[in-house]
């Protein structure tokens, strides 16, 4: 379905089956023993949220490998929403949702802070990125961030922003992907407070004037 829709509309860069298998659907899943293991620690069905699913990277590999999440599939752009529920219609998935919106927009709603896990996968730099994420997530949830070879850099410049949003860095976990030589991380960031009312800023505000 990526191949195919990908000839109509700009889902992805990649075009090669090989390359979608490896930096799409294995990518994705490098995030899933940390799911596991939430899962296991609180002993319940976790809430996700894939804030710029795109394609549904890395959300839907997840689900299907996990299938008792419930999941959220969050992006801005229409057509890639779309593509999420007919993706969801054919594999016949249950307890998914595509959803179009911002991040900035949804945390002003009943889901603020609902959520167990907010996970992004090339979405912004992280100074940027925790503000989506941090304030989606409940006091004891968990964002995870899907970064590359910069990923502890990005993180030393994230510092005070997670501060200020309620977080606290929690790891920076190497992963590493079969037959690629790129070095890749997923960085861990746990909220331990509510996120301040004035977060998030209106729409646009965090990617042009990060918390630095």
């Amino acid at each position: 379905m990526v191949q195919i829709w990908n000839q109509r509309f700009n889902l992805t860069a990649l075009t090669q089956p090989q390359d979608i298998v490896a930096l799409h659907f294995m990518d994705s899943l490098t995030a899933l023993p940390v799911l596991q293991e939430e899962q296991a620690r609180f002993e319940q069905v976790l809430q996700v949220i894939d804030v710029g699913t795109g394609a549904g990277f890395p959300g839907i590999p997840l689900k299907v490998a996990l299938p008792s999440l419930r999941l959220w599939l969050l992006d801005g752009t229409a057509k890639k929403v779309r593509f999420c529920a007919a993706v969801i219609k054919a594999l016949g998935l249950r307890e998914v949702w595509a959803i179009h919106g911002r991040a900035e927009e949804l945390a002003r709603t009943a889901r603020r802070e609902q959520f167990d896990v907010a996970i992004a996968r090339a979405v912004a730099p992280l100074p940027t990125l925790v503000e989506y994420l941090l304030p989606l997530i409940r006091v004891g949830g968990l964002c995870i961030a899907m970064k590359g070879s910069e990923a502890q850099l990005e993180l030393e410049q994230a510092q005070r922003a997670i501060g200020v949003l309620g977080g606290a860095p929690e790891a920076v976990r190497p992963v590493q992907l079969p037959d690629r030589a790129d070095r890749r991380a997923l960085v861990l960031i746990r909220k331990q407070r509510p996120t301040p009312p004035t977060y998030p800023r209106p729409a646009g505000a965090p990617r042009r004037s990060p918390l630095v």
